[in-house]
């Protein structure tokens, strides 16, 4: 079943529509578009009106989508692809170099390694503007959220190209005061007698621990965020033990490794762009600098 081509469609309510799906709830797609809570809601609620249909089921949680929502998403999707196509030509961007690029990037990649490659961007590319979208959220390329993503995930969007360009190499730390009151522990079990940090919705350092032998689960974290900078800062404070890139770690002498027998495995950065738009001369400029620029080893 497809979206009826006989109703005269606003496209903001197929757009709302697209957000709720891909976000989960009517708060996080209401930022992704820049739009207010109530005024998404009430688009999605006059989408359902014109269909005939639930699109969403509405609990504590967020939005669950009926098998009717999943039945629509296609065609919805198709329609989406059409807008964005349209925009563009109309837009003529491909025709400049000079303008903005809006890059999405996660917490970790926004500050331990963008800050130094856009200043030299900037010396390279000096008509260029930069946005830059600092979340652990992915970003929809299709929408252009971003014109280009870092992200620690391979893309599987069939119209994303991603490129596999480096790896964040990833250890166990804590700071010298930390370890003076606590002790420093020599085995990965030590760990479960430890103040340890952890994220809140991200299950990066529990999956981890898990393949190291030593499961932790959301109640062995002493503190759970999923912010970057206030995690990092907590481990800089002696609050516990972290997980944080060797590379962020050397910015502090007090920060000292820990377990330096566990085998973490690296994070990998990915350099992604939507296939329509790779061609764009601006968005490419920036492409090819980031691919070249951005270390192997982070």
């Amino acid at each position: 079943m497809g979206l009826d081509s006989n109703l005269d469609f606003d496209w903001r309510l197929v757009r709302a529509f697209l957000a709720a799906l891909d976000h989960g709830s009517l708060l996080a797609a209401s930022r992704a578009l820049g739009s207010s809570q109530p005024t998404l809601g009430r688009h999605i609620a006059e989408l359902e009106t014109q269909l005939g249909v639930v699109l969403f089921e509405r609990t504590g949680r967020g939005l669950r989508p009926t098998a009717m929502a999943a039945r629509l998403a296609e065609s919805a999707r198709a329609m989406e692809s059409g807008a964005v196509s349209l925009s563009r030509s109309v837009s003529g961007a491909n025709a400049a170099t000079a303008g903005t690029v809006r890059i999405s990037a996660s917490q970790a990649t926004a500050r331990q390694m963008l800050p130094a490659l856009l200043v030299r961007m900037r010396q390279e590319l000096p008509e260029i503007q930069v946005e830059l979208v600092s979340t652990n959220e992915v970003s929809n390329l299709l929408r252009r959220e971003a014109d280009i993503a870092i992200r620690m995930t391979e893309p599987t969007t069939a119209t994303v190209v991603a490129r596999r360009i480096g790896r964040f190499a990833l250890g166990a730390f804590a700071q010298a005061d930390y370890l003076r009151r606590r002790g420093t522990p020599r085995q990965t079990a030590d760990l479960l007698r430890h103040d340890v940090l952890g994220y809140d919705r991200i299950d990066t350092i529990v999956r981890m621990s898990a393949q190291l032998g030593t499961p932790l689960q959301r109640e062995d974290f002493c503190f759970r965020t999923d912010d970057m900078g206030a995690y990092w800062e907590a481990l800089r404070q002696g609050m516990g033990i972290g997980f944080v890139s060797e590379s962020l770690a050397r910015t502090d002498s007090q920060v000292q490794r820990v377990l330096p027998q566990l085998k973490i495995p690296s994070l990998p950065v990915w350099l992604a762009v939507h296939r329509e738009i790779r061609t764009d001369r601006r968005i490419r400029a920036v492409y090819d600098f980031l691919a070249r620029n951005i270390p192997a080893s982070i």
